[in-house]
């Protein structure tokens, strides 16, 4: 017999049978039952999903975008200056999607095009914060929806329904208060 390391016999423990599903066919109806669950939760997902499923109508669909060539022709009718030259249009658009998708690199590249191109930067601060109002789109899905806004904030007296950007206004000119000492306190 087996001793252990101080010299002691061991004994074997006799086999014993486990207590769980002592019967035969308690393992045969728990099987069962397992596979009774497992066949309906298929079923009722199945039912699901092949339900009547009501077509997308009931979301409007994002208007077409006009070509690139007729886009940047009302651009340079809508936007006066530098601004509204082909090149710097399409280099400040793609510079301002590439902002709003989180591309900070590709975006900074753009923008270095455009600054080559002898563009103003400040229409690239008006038209992104425009579209930061106007409010940028989430899912990937919408990257026509996202080109559109783009598009209007760009110039948006090109487009009819261009969300506005807010203008800036000019800070009231200082002057001194008419009578000393009269303000509300």
């Amino acid at each position: 017999m087996p001793t252990h390391s101080d010299g002691e016999e061991t004994r074997q423990s006799p086999p014993t049978r486990s207590k769980v599903m002592a019967f035969p066919g308690q393992r045969i109806l728990v099987s069962f039952v397992c596979a009774a669950f497992i066949a309906g939760s298929w079923s009722a997902a199945l039912a699901q999903g092949s339900g009547d499923a009501k077509p997308p109508e009931q979301q409007k669909a994002p208007e077409p975008l006009k070509s690139e060539k007729d886009h940047l022709a009302d651009v340079a009718r809508a936007v006066q200056g530098p601004a509204g030259l082909p090149e710097c249009a399409h280099l400040g658009e793609n510079a301002i999607i590439r902002m709003a998708k989180d591309d900070l690199d590709t975006a900074f590249r753009h923008m270095d095009l455009y600054d080559r191109f002898g563009c103003p930067g400040r229409h690239i601060q008006e038209s992104f914060r425009c579209l930061l109002l106007a409010g940028i789109p989430n899912s990937a899905k919408d990257s026509t929806v996202l080109e559109l806004l783009v598009r209007n904030c760009w110039a948006p007296k090109a487009t009819a329904a261009a969300p506005a950007a807010p203008a800036p206004t000019a800070p009231a000119a200082a002057s001194p208060p008419s009578t000393a000492g009269a303000g509300a306190r």
